[in-house]
């Protein structure tokens, strides 16, 4: 059994920061790249950063360059997403995800968790 679970999520304040977890069990860690995902009220799912497997890469949505930063921890199975300079745009569920490799469509990752809400307030 993959199980992937997210946490950090809360309501924060617009400028404040939060840090996501993502902890996944039931694969072999560090074959994956890993992914986080959002999904605000009433609109689709979009990529926000993806790391590889070995954390040697790392991609961002321009919507979030230059706020947000990936990382992952493979003797722990946790990836991170720390979040700066929060926007209330940037309210949303927070999906971490699982792919063989950084891809942009959602529908290439594997395995998902249940996601952890962001709210963020003006």
């Amino acid at each position: 059994q993959v199980q992937v679970v997210e946490s950090g999520g809360g309501l924060v304040q617009a400028g404040g920061s939060l840090r996501l977890s993502c902890t996944a069990s039931g694969l072999t860690f560090d074959d994956y790249a890993m992914g986080w995902f959002r999904q605000a009220q009433g609109k689709e799912r979009e990529g926000v950063s993806c790391i590889s497997w070995s954390g040697g890469s790392t991609y961002y949505a321009d919507s979030v360059k230059g706020r947000f930063t990936i990382s992952r921890d493979n003797a722990k199975n946790t990836l991170y997403l720390q979040m700066n300079s929060l926007k209330p745009e940037d309210t949303a569920m927070y999906y971490c995800a699982a792919a063989i490799g950084c891809e942009r469509i959602w529908a290439e990752y594997n395995y998902w968790g249940q996601g952890t809400q962001v709210t963020v307030s003006s």
